[in-house]
């Protein structure tokens, strides 16, 4: 099996973008070659990315294609032949166009259903890999997600091309052998770019296979992007581990720095334990941010002053002067840091109250000031809906968006609620008013944690009402892919609150509660059921995303639940239900129920046992007196799974009056009363859910 490698070196790539650049160019590269057949089975890709080159190697790769047997389809018979079976000008044209020389009585006759259609059948012969692997390059660069393209002119002066960043070289190597394709004005060879600092001749590679192994011991470079990565984490880890912490690392910022070094070196610095004193939060924003450094926090979670810095250079003392340059350069950024937060406390949030006025929110709601007497209104009705401290809810949200004018905040948008509560301490508000700054937010993203008191849920309801309400209000729903307030995410907080905090209130009030705050705001819409509409559609969602499947979902959303609480249990009772032997049956007969119900609308569901004149009638009408008591009992329990357990037994009266009861017959009473059994059935087996939407 032989394998290809392409290498396009360029300059310094965009971090934040190199691996989804590199992964995309390794896919569209292969799946070009799959397309046109070049691939063996069982080959496969090894997708390299670094600083300033993207790359592929890919195994089991043909020199040329194989030959291909292939069916063409021209013109109609009747418009490619003339009555004496000759080839007309438009036949002749339309295989001159495809390239097609074959005598007129060797096409073949093929019905489509519609007209009788000519087809040539013939062998396309294979292609060799220069021309293969030039259709798929083109692909593979041209069909990047690059987030910003740089325009620039190449060695001759006058041609101008576009990619992401100036290529400098181009490597394709089938095997040991240049493939001569071209690449943004580039001619292929052998040649590339090793480390920036430890090499300063270009790299001959010799084979496809050994690339890796060559650019490791030779160019200094490690083309693995998972390889860097992966040393990355286990060296500082390993680092943080030797003096007795643990290193922060988000994701993001393993990915950006792995991005930014091909060669990377740990190094081990510190700071001075006066910086301490700061919030940690500003701390490490400030050396994530800034300086792209790994914070380390120890076996308490608090930050130690020790940090470790990602480089390229091998230094020959070990790294001394690194981590001395590194310590004074994060020594000034921690210093803005504490000037910062030393500046803030000199003032209180409550004095910068009136400052909100300054401060427009949306150009049709209003100041930040107007906004915060909205949700100061929403979150007194919440605290007292979720049993809340009203007094505290109502402080909470009326400092919440104070910290905003902050020097800290200004510096890093981050940390917003964040600094509110460090600074609320200071002014000397209580605990659940400071931690309700902090965690109103919440959840931020998906997976995020909630709020952790009763205080703290009635002010991030009552932001997250105050947004959605207002917003929908003005006529600035999410279409589509477009969302630019973020108003799914403030809506399924709502309903993860509402549903894993256990707060038993219907979404209809928490949506009433957001109108009438909104109702000072001029031109404001009654927006109320396009809301409800949303959430109703945000729960289909979450649901689906969580394993089960439409049906059983759409089965739930159909009685439109008002309390967002009972859709787990009501989705486990439908899954309960639908394991039952008679599901089946009672689910085909509530939905040919329903359309009788639809078509006829009876106008009561009243009963009179008088009017029946079948043992059907009179056993379905007693298993329903039977099963009513029951199943109210159920509901207002909540026991939802029993209650359509317990439908079960009905599937045998059912069915027996359907086979023997005709519901429209000609007396209007007789019809009338039938309707209104049928009705009351309906409403007894849709308490939980539509059963009907489980029919297949």
């Amino acid at each position: 099996m032989t394998s290809l490698l392409v290498e396009l070196q360029t300059e310094e790539l965009p971090p934040k973008a190199l691996k989804k650049l590199s992964e995309a160019f390794a896919q569209n590269l292969t799946k070009s070659l799959a397309s046109q057949h070049f691939l063996e089975e069982g080959s496969q890709t090894t997708v390299y990315g670094s600083p300033r080159r993207l790359a592929a190697l890919v195994t089991g790769v043909l020199a040329k294609s194989p030959d291909e047997a292939f069916k063409q389809k021209l013109v109609p018979v009747k418009v490619g032949l003339d009555a004496d079976g000759n080839p007309t000008p438009a036949l002749e044209k339309k295989m001159k166009a495809l390239g097609i020389v074959a005598d007129v009585k060797s096409l073949k006759r093929v019905n489509d259903g519609k007209n009788e259609q000519l087809f040539y059948e013939g062998i396309r012969p294979g292609v060799e890999l220069v021309h293969g692997l030039q259709t798929a390059l083109d692909a593979a660069a041209f069909n990047l997600p690059i987030p910003k393209v740089m325009h620039y002119q190449l060695a001759d002066g006058t041609t101008t091309v576009s990619f992401v960043r100036p290529a400098k070289h181009l490597v394709a190597l089938y095997g040991e052998d240049v493939v001569p394709v071209t690449l943004l004005g580039l001619k292929a060879d052998r040649l590339t770019s090793g480390h920036r600092f430890h090499t300063h001749e270009l790299i001959s590679l010799r084979s496809a296979d050994g690339y890796e192994d060559q650019m490791m011991t030779e160019a200094k470079v490690m083309p693995s992007f998972a390889k860097r990565r992966e040393k990355i984490v286990h060296d500082v880890v390993e680092g943080a581990r030797a003096i007795g912490g643990e290193a922060i690392m988000p994701e993001d910022l393993i990915d950006e720095v792995t991005a930014l070094t091909e060669w990377p070196v740990i190094y081990q610095s510190s700071f001075e334990e006066e910086f301490l004193k700061v919030p940690q939060e500003c701390l490490i924003l400030t050396m994530q941010q800034n300086q792209k450094y790994f914070a380390v926090q120890d076996e308490k979670g608090r930050l130690m002053n020790r940090f470790f810095l990602v480089s390229q250079l091998e230094a020959k003392d070990g790294g001394v002067e690194i981590s001395a340059g590194n310590a004074r350069v994060v020594r000034a950024r921690l210093a803005d840091a504490k000037f910062f937060y030393d500046q803030d406390r000199l003032q209180t949030l409550e004095s910068r109250i009136p400052l909100l006025k300054n401060v427009v929110y949306h150009n049709k709601l209003g100041t930040q000031a107007e906004r915060v007497e909205r949700v100061k209104a929403i979150a007194a009705k919440v605290a007292d809906l979720i049993g809340a401290n009203r007094e505290e809810a109502v402080r909470a949200a009326q400092l919440a968006k104070v910290d905003l004018l902050t020097q800290m905040v200004g510096e890093f948008p981050e940390l917003q609620g964040i600094m509110g509560e460090y600074y609320a301490l200071h002014d000397g508000e209580s605990k659940d008013v400071a931690l309700a700054i902090r965690e109103h937010y919440q959840p931020r993203f998906a997976g995020d944690a909630l709020p952790s008191t009763p205080v703290s849920l009635a002010v991030a309801l009552a932001d997250k009402l105050e947004t959605l309400s207002g917003l929908f209000g003005i006529g600035q729903m999410p279409t589509g892919d477009k969302d630019p307030f973020a108003l799914r995410r403030h809506a399924l907080g709502v309903l993860r609150m509402l549903i894993e905090k256990r707060l038993n209130v219907a979404i209809t009030d928490l949506v009433d509660i957001g109108y009438e705050a909104m109702k000072s705001v001029a031109n404001i819409q009654d927006a109320r059921s396009e809301l409800l509409a949303f959430f109703e559609d945000r729960i289909r969602v979450m649901f689906k995303d969580k394993g089960y499947s439409a049906q059983e979902v759409d089965a739930v959303l159909a009685t439109h639940p008002t309390m967002v609480l009972d859709v787990p249990a009501r989705l486990e009772a439908v899954r309960a239900f639908a394991q039952l032997p008679e599901a089946e049956a009672l689910a085909a007969a509530n939905k040919r129920i329903g359309n009788i119900i639809k078509k006829s609308a009876p106008q009561t569901d009243v009963v009179d046992a008088a009017l029946f004149d079948s043992e059907a009638e009179k056993a379905l009408y007693a298993a329903l007196c039977e099963a009513e008591p029951r199943a109210k009992a159920d509901y207002e329990a909540c026991r939802y799974t029993e209650l359509l357990k317990s439908l079960a037994p009905m599937k045998a009266p059912v069915d027996r009056f359907f086979e023997d009861v005709m519901v429209n017959v000609e007396d209007a009473q007789v019809r009338a009363n039938r309707l209104a059994l049928l009705l009351r059935l309906h409403r007894t087996m849709n308490m939980v859910a539509e059963l009907s939407r489980l029919a297949k």
